[in-house]
C-alpha cells in the first residue's frame, strides 16, 4: 500500500497516510478538522541498488559497451610489416 502526503490549506498540518489506491482521498484535516486536506505531490520513496538490469541498461553517462570493448587490433601477418606497425609481438620474434 503507498503512503501519501496530505497538508491542510488552512493550518498547514501535515501527515503521511498509509492508504490503498483505491480508498478515497482524506479531505477532513485532523487538527482543525477543516475541509482543505488535499494530497501532496511526493517523489517515491525507494532506491535500486546492485548490478540489475537497470545499472547496465539505464544509468546515465556513457554507454558500458562502447568503454569496455576493446579497440581493434591490426591484422597481423606474422611478423611481417603490418605487426611490425601495430607494435605486435610476433614482430620482435622474427
Amino acid at each position: 500500500m503507498p503512503i501519501y502526503a496530505y497538508k491542510c490549506g488552512t493550518c498547514g498540518h501535515a501527515k503521511d497516510v498509509l492508504q490503498k489506491m483505491s480508498d478515497a482521498p482524506l479531505t477532513d484535516c485532523p487538527a482543525c478538522g477543516a475541509a482543505a486536506f488535499s494530497k501532496q505531490l511526493t517523489a517515491p520513496g525507494f532506491q535500486l541498488k546492485g548490478s540489475g538490469w537497470y545499472a547496465t541498461d539505464f544509468k546515465g553517462g556513457s554507454s558500458s559497451s562502447s568503454t569496455s570493448a576493446p579497440a581493434p587490433a591490426a591484422a597481423c601477418d606474422a611478423g611481417g610489416s603490418a605487426c611490425a606497425a601495430a607494435g605486435c609481438a610476433a614482430a620482435s620474434e622474427v
